[in-house]
This record gives structure tokens, C-alpha cells and sequence, in this order.
């Protein structure tokens, strides 16, 4: 499973010219699954996003987690994440869950984040149309 994190001081996601989620001081979290990711695997990764430090301390150090911000994440489906990019010029998508599995833990890992924090989502499998104003800009890739 895969997350690839960005800061944000603002995201937010449509789907058919409706804002279905959006947030303001947090991170956008693109979610990607793979064949072989289960229950354990995405409360994992619940636990690395909402307790990876990014943001600036005082110092001006990246010393806080988005809970310690107050911040918001916003969960949004990413099905080209785990793609094989390794050769050719097309992307193979052999590697990422099949779709029922993969919403399944989408949803199930979006859960568990609203138990932590405000949480907001796209729609799975959904033609999204996804903003950001990415602070820093700091992006990281998290994966277990």
C-alpha cells in the first residue's frame, strides 16, 4: 500500500464540477493499493501519514505531525501508484488490487484516518479532478 503524501495549505477534490471534499491546513493523501494489501497493512500506513512529521515547528524544523497542527487529510484514489514504470513508455498495472479490493481498502483505510482526524475523500474510481497548493512544497512517499 502507498501513500504519497503532500503538504497542503489548501486541496481540494470534484467530481462532475461538485466539490466532494476539501480541506485546508493538512495533507493530500493519494492512496494507492496492491495485490497482496490487507487490513494490517493499511492501519500501518494510517499510522505512518497521521504521525509523519512535516510540518515546521518553531524552529522552523519539520518536527510536527498533522494531528499536532490541527490539520485534515483528504484521502483520494490513486490506481496508477503501484504501476511498473521500470521499462517501455506505457505504465503495466499488473501490480495494483483488483478494483473491489482495492475501494474496499480505500475505504477502510479512510475510516480509520476520521478516527484520528477530519477527514475528507474523493470518490473511488471517479474522474476527479483534484487542487492543491502544496506548502513548501514538501511530498513524501510512504509505503508499507
Amino acid at each position: 500500500m502507498i501513500a504519497l503524501i503532500q503538504r497542503v495549505s489548501e486541496s481540494s477534490v470534484k467530481v462532475d464540477d461538485k466539490v466532494v471534499g476539501e480541506i485546508s491546513q493538512g495533507l493530500l493523501v493519494l492512496l494507492g493499493v496492491e495485490k497482496g494489501d490487507d487490513e494490517s497493512k493499511a492501519k500501518r500506513l494510517v499510522e505512518r501519514v497521521t504521525t509523519y512529521r512535516v510540518f515546521e515547528d518553531q524552529d522552523g524544523k519539520m518536527n510536527l505531525n498533522v494531528q499536532q497542527v490541527g490539520g485534515s487529510v483528504l484521502v483520494v484514489s490513486q490506481f496508477t501508484l503501484p504501476a511498473d514504470t521500470k521499462k517501455g513508455t506505457r505504465a503495466g498495472f499488473s501490480r495494483g488490487a483488483t478494483p473491489s479490493e482495492a475501494e474496499r481498502l480505500y475505504d477502510f483505510f479512510s475510516d480509520n484516518c476520521a478516527q484520528i482526524l477530519p477527514t475528507e475523500r474523493g470518490v473511488f474510481a471517479a474522474d476527479m479532478k483534484v487542487s492543491l497548493v502544496n506548502d513548501g512544497p514538501v511530498t513524501f512517499w510512504l509505503q508499507v
